[in-house]
């Protein structure tokens, strides 16, 4: 069911999109502005999908089927199994980010071409992308186990950095107030490099356009290990009050 809806949802909304785009602008989909803010919201997908896997794996295992507990026994340490269901997750979105961007380029003519796109940045920009979500899930899994029952959180936080993340309105657009946040959140950076090795260009009124990739890399790589740092000593204080406070194994009847 969570795979199903994985893949239902980022299409419903990249629809909607499509749709409001259009009237907006009278279906000038040949804007490379439409083909910034498609490729954005389709590679989005990942950030709900990882986050989401990693701490709903927690509330369903220890209120649906109250195998936390299991878990925590077995030779295996929690982490990795949360990873597991990270890449679980991200496996799933794969499939709906393939769908979205297959009718982008047919039907919406979305100017991706097989022969030119620069593969080993994507690839590696995929690569680091997905540790950063992992860490970023490994922290909401940390805070679900204090919650008595929330296993929507990571769509919850996923929805909240759509707007400040570069999705879909490039950073330097946004009130200069809430820049900031876009631009300390590693998630603009991954989605910056990904339209980057899909497009091989980026107009010039896209913020970063003055910034090679290299440097973005560099910046998203940096984050990255910053993250995973504060994502590790996060879920270890979570853990500890959680195995303290008996919650491992706490059920609520939802």
């Amino acid at each position: 069911m969570f795979a199903l809806y994985s893949i239902v949802k980022p299409l419903a909304l990249a629809g909607i999109l499509v749709v409001l785009y259009a009237v907006v602008t009278g279906s000038n989909f040949s804007s490379p502005v439409f083909a910034y803010m498609y490729l954005g919201n389709a590679f989005y997908t990942y950030v709900g999908a990882v986050m989401t896997g990693m701490s709903h794996a927690i509330a369903e295992d220890r209120e649906r089927y109250e195998t936390l507990r299991s878990i925590y026994v077995a030779p295996v340490d929690v982490r990795w199994y949360l990873a597991g269901r990270g890449v679980a997750g991200f496996i799933a979105g794969s499939a709906s980010v393939i769908i979205t961007l297959a009718l982008g380029v047919v039907f919406l003519h979305v100017p991706i071409r097989f022969w030119t796109i620069n593969w080993p940045l994507l690839f590696i920009t995929l690569a680091v992308g997905m540790a950063m979500l992992a860490m970023m899930g490994l922290t909401l899994s940390g805070i679900v186990l204090l919650l008595p029952d929330n296993p929507w959180l990571g769509d919850g936080v996923a929805a909240a950095m759509y707007l400040f993340s570069g999705a879909v309105f490039p950073v330097n657009v946004l009130p200069r107030m809430v820049r900031p946040i876009g631009y300390a959140t590693p998630v603009t950076y991954w989605l910056e490099l990904v339209r980057r090795s899909l497009l091989g260009s980026v107009p010039g009124a896209i913020a970063f356009s003055r910034f090679s990739d290299s440097a973005l890399l560099g910046v998203l790589l940096s984050l990255t290990v910053l993250l995973g740092v504060l994502a590790l000593a996060a879920f270890r204080a979570c853990d500890t009050v959680a195995r303290e406070y008996g919650y491992i194994d706490r059920t609520t009847g939802h």
